[in-house]
């Protein structure tokens, strides 16, 4: 059976190399833990910068005193750790940017460099199954699966068990860091709209698209045929007495 799968779980960040930066995806009102993950040694004539795009200083770490942070991010910006280590409370779309602590002393040494990306938790996406045809044996259905961005759509066939592809197509479709998934178990299509940080399934029984209305059955034909019966025995009693 053809299927194509998506494991995952909600998640509140993401980090990933993409073209040598460290691009740090995370989702909207949660903090953000930036490390420097290499030893900093900080005397008299060496201190250290968290900056933002360049050219806006976050914070400055000195030797032996504490970090100091400058007053559009006093609210904003904690540092931990013995490598001053930068922590971004209640991260909005504004904060996305690129990050880095600077060692300046002699020369200027770049400790760490990440692009933040704030990202919202995905919705749901829209599930459509469309019956194409339908027969004793099978049926024929679309499916489409779409958020406001983009959309899959591919062709089911079903018999009385299962379902399965009746066409090859790509069932993944990615757009601007998020992507669709759709996969089929058996009877029952699913669709995933991801990001970096958040997933949705959507999913619905295909085989219920393929039942039809069917002549009475034959419970309902001898019942009926019992009431007539019944009836007619009680005339013929009344007729007798």
């Amino acid at each position: 059976m053809d299927r194509i799968m998506f494991f995952g779980a909600v998640l509140l960040l993401c980090s990933c190399k993409i073209q040598g930066l460290q691009h740090v995806f995370v989702l909207h009102g949660e903090d953000l833990h930036l490390d420097i993950k290499e030893p900093v040694t900080l005397d008299e004539q060496t201190d250290l910068f968290w900056k933002v795009n360049s050219s806006n200083n976050i914070a400055k770490c000195v030797f032996n005193k504490d970090p100091f942070v400058y007053n559009k991010y006093a609210e904003k910006v904690e540092l931990f750790g013995p490598n001053y280590s930068l922590k971004l409370k209640n991260v909005q779309h504004s904060d996305s940017g690129d990050y880095k602590a600077v060692v300046v002393g002699e020369r200027e040494q770049s400790v760490a460099e990440y692009k933040v990306i704030v990202q919202d938790p995905v919705t749901p996406a829209k599930l459509i199954v469309d019956p194409v045809s339908n027969s004793s044996d099978f049926c024929d259905l679309t499916v489409t699966c779409s958020t406001v961005d983009f959309n899959i759509s591919s062709s089911f066939r079903c018999d009385g068990k299962n379902c399965s592809h009746a066409e090859e197509k790509d069932l993944k479709a990615t757009k601007k860091f998020s992507s669709l998934i759709v996969y089929l178990e058996q009877d029952t299509i699913f669709c995933n709209h991801s990001n970096q940080v958040s997933w949705k399934q959507t999913m619905k029984v295909l085989k219920f698209y393929c039942e039809t209305e069917t002549a009475p059955s034959g419970a309902t034909i001898n019942a009926t045929s019992t009431s007539v019966l019944f009836l007619l025995t009680l005339f013929i009693t009344f007729v007798s007495s």
